[in-house]
C-alpha cells in the first residue's frame, strides 16, 4: 500500500521559512518522480514543484520559482520542500504525490503565512 506522510507545516510570518518533509513507503521510492501540490482555501489543486527519480532534475511553478526548492533523499525514502521568503498567498494545504502529474498523494500538511 502506498503511503505518503507529510510533516513540517505550521504558522509563520511573511518572509520566514519552512521545510516540509514527506515520508514514503509501500513502493520503490527511488523509481518514481515526485511532486508537491497545494490547495489554498476555496481553490483547486495547484502544482508547485517536481523532481525526477534520481533527484538530478527539478522544476517549479512560476509562483514559487526562486523561493522554493524541492529535493529528495532516496536512501531515506523522503521528499522535501524548502520554502523561503514565504508570502501570505502561499497559505495552503501542501501535499506530496507520486509522479509528475498524477498518482497518489498524502493527507497534507497545513502551511499558514500570516502576520
Amino acid at each position: 500500500e502506498v503511503q505518503l506522510v507529510e510533516s513540517g507545516g505550521g504558522l509563520v510570518q511573511p518572509g520566514e521559512s519552512l521545510r516540509l518533509s514527506c515520508a514514503a513507503s509501500g513502493f520503490t521510492f527511488s523509481s518514481y518522480p515526485m511532486r508537491w501540490v497545494r490547495q489554498a482555501p476555496g481553490k483547486g489543486l495547484e502544482w508547485v514543484s517536481g523532481i525526477n527519480s534520481a533527484g538530478s532534475s527539478t522544476t517549479n511553478a512560476g509562483s514559487v520559482e526562486g523561493r522554493f526548492t524541492i529535493s529528495r533523499d532516496n536512501a531515506k525514502n523522503t521528499l522535501y520542500l524548502q520554502m523561503d521568503s514565504l508570502k501570505p498567498e502561499d497559505t495552503a494545504v501542501y501535499y506530496c504525490a507520486r509522479g509528475w502529474a498524477d498518482g497518489p498523494r498524502g493527507q497534507g500538511t497545513q502551511v499558514t503565512v500570516s502576520s
